[in-house]
């Protein structure tokens, strides 16, 4: 039977075509990604908006991390509540509630008089951000044939970072010509409630995702679906497949947690899946995203020049995230992986050795450490920020998916949460130098556990990889791949 499935997978559906299906499912990823662009927009805004809210709101060193970290706490919440609600509400539903939470949370934020309404904002957004980082990718990989699941799902990470860009972009231009004024902070952070709308107002003519129609018994609006995204022929052949699948599952009626105790491989996919994430984190990218200006002001920067250059590690990333989409349908995600991780690991160990060896008020210093730090930014970009969101959402099976997801990403929030809560404290004690040092070591473990137990999903239907991850003969197929080479 697996065998079969397995066959019906690679060989038994029609080929892709071209036509007004496919320029369909273009547009169902391009507005479902305002998501991320959302995501990448709160997350980066604070880069810039940091220094005037403390001015304004008169904040501590302590509570700038709280108004930080609050959104980051906020996502953990979001991970794991807004995923299993997407497995009973729907994924487009939910995405609806979630452009409605980035709307308050962002208005909430720009009229706030002081700093416990603020936190509460960045709260609302958190929540926001943690669900759309958990509902969209999957929405995405539901509705993508399996040939380009990998770009296609990675077009959220684009958009994650064109939104953190754009973030930037907004901080300096706004921060340089009106800085001066009371209250520049709050126009930073009110330009998200126009994407919020676009959002909202996109997704009211999107599709539901087939496959959670199919695991609801609704399998003809799940055909109808398929029908605008594919043709016709292949639409009704995934449809068989989809069912196949769940007509397998309609005897264990067990999800969430019970199912990933019920078989050994469902808990060997969840660590893998929160190594994923937690990794990830552990890269520093996001030090560099949420503390990019204290960081170059610390390498010899000014404060307005820091603000400019910290658009670069902006650029590069979305450049780097434009080539990823290109590899990953192309180059096994394994491979992908240990690149990245070898890549991060050369860029920390050699930015916190050039800070050692040019010391504070060398001329180099600054634009060295820029240079290193754009280096890292497009690392991550090309190898580790697109391949984690898309390998999230196609490595757990679907009763368990919002689950495994959303514990995942939940891991992943608050590992970004605690990171940035004592990432100024981690630079004031050791320096650039002990601190990104240690991230080479971090980044050198997380090769070791890639190369180890990562899983090869490129190539698969959500389907196939579904039935060998419950089988577990997704690992013996890597095993024997690794001995072949």
């Amino acid at each position: 039977m697996a065998g079969a499935q397995q066959g019906l997978v690679v060989g038994g559906l029609p080929p892709l075509t071209h036509g007004p299906h496919s320029r369909r499912l273009g547009m169902v990823a391009l507005i479902a990604t305002f998501g991320g662009l959302l995501f990448g927009y709160d997350t980066g805004v604070i880069n810039g908006a940091l220094l005037p809210m403390s001015r304004e709101l008169g904040l501590t060193a302590f509570t700038e991390g709280v108004v930080t970290s609050a959104l980051l706490f906020g996502a953990a919440i979001g991970a794991m509540l807004i995923g299993r609600l997407s497995d009973f509400w729907g994924r487009r539903k939910t995405i609806l509630l979630l452009a409605v939470a980035f709307f308050v949370g962002a208005i909430v934020c720009v009229i706030a008089p002081d700093l416990l309404v603020l936190a509460i904002g960045r709260v609302l957004l958190g929540v926001a951000v943690g669900g759309a980082s958990t509902v969209v990718p999957v929405y995405l990989a539901e509705l993508a044939p399996y040939e380009i699941r990998g770009s296609l799902a990675g077009r959220n990470e684009v958009m994650i970072v064109s939104g953190q860009l754009a973030a930037f972009i907004v901080n300096a231009i706004l921060g340089n010509t009106l800085g001066h004024l009371d209250g520049v902070w709050r126009i930073m952070l009110a330009v998200a409630a126009l994407p919020a709308t676009a959002l909202f107002i996109g997704m009211l003519r999107m599709p539901e995702s087939p496959r959670w129609l199919v695991s609801k018994g609704r399998t003809e609006e799940a055909l109808a679906v398929l029908k605008t995204v594919r043709s016709d022929e292949r639409a009704e052949a995934e449809l068989v497949e989809m069912q196949g699948v769940t007509s397998a599952e309609d005897a264990p009626t067990d999800h969430g947690w019970n199912a990933i105790r019920s078989n050994k491989w469902f808990v060997r996919i969840l660590l893998i899946g929160i190594a994923v994430a937690v990794f990830q984190q552990l890269t520093g990218i996001n030090s560099i995203l949420y503390y990019g200006q204290v960081v170059l002001k610390e390498s010899g920067f000014g404060e307005g020049a820091a603000l400019i250059a910290n658009v670069a590690p902006g650029v590069i990333s979305v450049v780097g995230a434009l080539i990823a989409l290109k590899l990953m349908d192309r180059m096994s995600r394994r491979t992908t992986f240990l690149l990245g991780y070898g890549l991060t690991t050369i860029c920390h160990a050699l930015i916190g050795l050039a800070s050692l060896a040019l010391p504070v008020g060398n001329p180099a210093r600054p634009f060295v450490i820029l240079i290193l730090v754009v280096a890292f930014a497009g690392a991550m970009g090309t190898f580790l920020n697109v391949a984690t969101w898309v390998l999230l959402s196609e490595i757990f099976p679907l009763r368990v998916r919002a689950f495994g997801m959303g514990l995942s990403v939940f891991c992943l929030w608050i590992t970004n949460g605690l990171l940035s809560l004592f990432f100024p404290t981690i630079i004031a004690t050791f320096g650039i130098t002990g601190s990104f040092l240690g991230f080479a070591v971090v980044n050198a473990i997380a090769f070791v556990v890639m190369y180890t137990w990562l899983p090869e999903t490129r190539g698969q239907s959500l389907e196939a990889v579904e039935e060998g991850v419950t089988t577990g003969s997704i690992y013996t197929v890597n095993r024997g791949r690794r001995a072949r080479r």
